[in-house]
């Protein structure tokens, strides 16, 4: 075995380490309980282009049920025997909230979401829906292809008759699975990656996870959210280029039928207050729930609790310090950034620090605490360069990983040495610290 898989790993296992799903791409599953939920809303021609697509699937037919989840459309659509429809009201866009209805009543083991006009090539189930079947944590995005279907009659076959009028795919989903090897070096922002309208999952993931956020009420943003929740708790992300559907029009970047600046924009201001990453969450502002959350533990001085608490907070600013005291009268006690609450937090990266500590020069603490961002690192063992253990931060997709598996093998442990970081002695000099003078003796 490599260093990056576990000794006694097999491809057998119902997890892979980190990201890895290429360790059990050669492997070919019992063909799984599938359920199909197709999202619909007063689109009868697309949605008897997608259920005809369907009903030639490769995949056994009797392992594949098939639920239309209408978001309230003014007539009810026709569906054929053997689909089941479900139904909500019409309240604006919801396709959030159908995706869940759908969802709720299938009883496949494997869940495979479709929008009505996104219509599947034979194939698509069956090689969408594998790995799910092989790794309960995976979830796979299939290939989105538009293609003007206008003039094409609704029985005819997709993948003969859609590349004739291809439209252009959007070049930066490309190139990002491209440059990822489909994704199997993910991190923490490929997220934006996934496309509810041709996505999969176990059953069983989907429940740890929950379902897409009900609260989106139009267009797009959805998808990102759940698989960013998704990705945190531990999921295994792989985009399946054989699986490929059509979508019947251009990419959203190409309609001219709505202000895409203002949608882009209102998508972009949920999401950052739901996904408090760099490059998601504001600059400066505080995120809803920390980035980073740094426990001290002990009963420190008052000094010792400030120069810790205000190094902290000066390398990050958006992290938040929990302490088991806050020393009264100090000034940390007007900061929100820092408190006594015992109330997990359930940040991103919680660092548990064993000492208290300064941090002169944040540079390789950042580089270190960043390695937490990729899909291989769960657990990062902090060492000042005198060789002291000052803690240890780990992700929260390792510890959701930790949770699910009762061992912590799936995601790596690194030990780094990092200068400027430093042991803090009980009564550092607080007047060379605020002022910035004197030699890093003043404070250990």
């Amino acid at each position: 075995m490599t260093a990056d898989i576990p000794e006694g790993w097999n491809d057998r296992m119902p997890w892979v380490p980190g990201n890895r799903w290429d360790l059990v791409s050669h492997r070919e599953p019992e063909p799984p309980r599938v359920t199909v939920v197709v999202t619909h809303y007063a689109q009868p021609r697309e949605l008897a282009r997608t259920l005809t697509a369907l009903a030639r699937q490769d995949h056994p037919a009797d392992r594949l049920e098939i639920v239309v989840a209408d978001d309230g459309s003014p007539e009810p659509p026709v569906v054929p025997d053997g689909v089941r429809l479900v139904r909500q009201d019409d309240r604006g866009f919801r396709a959030a909230a159908a995706r869940n209805l759908g969802a709720s009543v299938a009883t496949g083991d494997v869940l495979c979401f479709l929008d009505a006009d996104t219509t599947p090539e034979p194939a698509y189930v069956r090689t969408l829906t594998r790995l799910p079947a092989l790794l309960p944590e995976a979830v796979t995005v299939g290939r989105r292809r538009h293609a003007d279907l206008s003039g094409v009659a609704v029985d005819a076959p997709i993948a003969e008759v859609a590349p004739a009028v291809e439209l252009d795919e959007p070049a930066w989903l490309r190139e990002a699975y491209a440059d990822s090897g489909d994704l199997l070096r993910a991190d923490d922002r490929s997220y934006r990656y996934v496309i509810s309208a041709v996505l999969a999952c176990s059953r069983a993931l989907f429940d740890d996870v929950g379902g897409f956020d009900e609260a989106f009420s139009a267009y797009g943003g959805e998808d990102w959210e759940w698989a960013h929740r998704a990705w945190q708790a531990g999921a295994v992300l792989a985009h399946v280029p054989s699986a490929v559907a059509w979508h019947d029009g251009p990419d959203w970047a190409g309609r001219d039928d709505r202000d895409r600046a203002e949608e882009g924009n209102r998508q972009s201001l949920r999401l950052a207050q739901l996904i408090p990453i760099d490059g998601s969450a504001g600059r400066g502002l505080l995120p809803r729930t920390p980035d980073l959350e740094v426990r001290v533990r002990g009963d420190l001085t008052a000094a010792a609790a400030f120069v810790c608490a205000d190094s902290i907070l000066s390398a990050f600013p958006r992290a938040t310090v929990t302490m088991d005291a806050v020393p009264p009268g100090s000034a940390l006690s007007n900061d929100p950034r820092v408190r006594a609450d015992r109330t997990p937090l359930d940040a991103r990266v919680v660092l548990e620090l064993d000492v208290p500590l300064v941090i002169v020069d944040d540079a390789e603490l950042v580089i270190a605490l960043a390695s937490l961002s990729g899909s291989d690192v769960g657990t990062v063992i902090l060492r000042t360069t005198d060789g002291a253990t000052v803690g240890r931060a780990r992700s929260r997709r390792a510890r959701r990983r930790v949770a699910r598996w009762a061992h912590d093998e799936g995601l790596a442990r690194r030990t780094v040495t990092v200068d400027g970081v430093h042991v803090l002695r009980p009564q550092p000099h607080v007047e060379a610290w605020v002022g910035g003078w004197g030699s890093v003796g003043r404070f250990v």
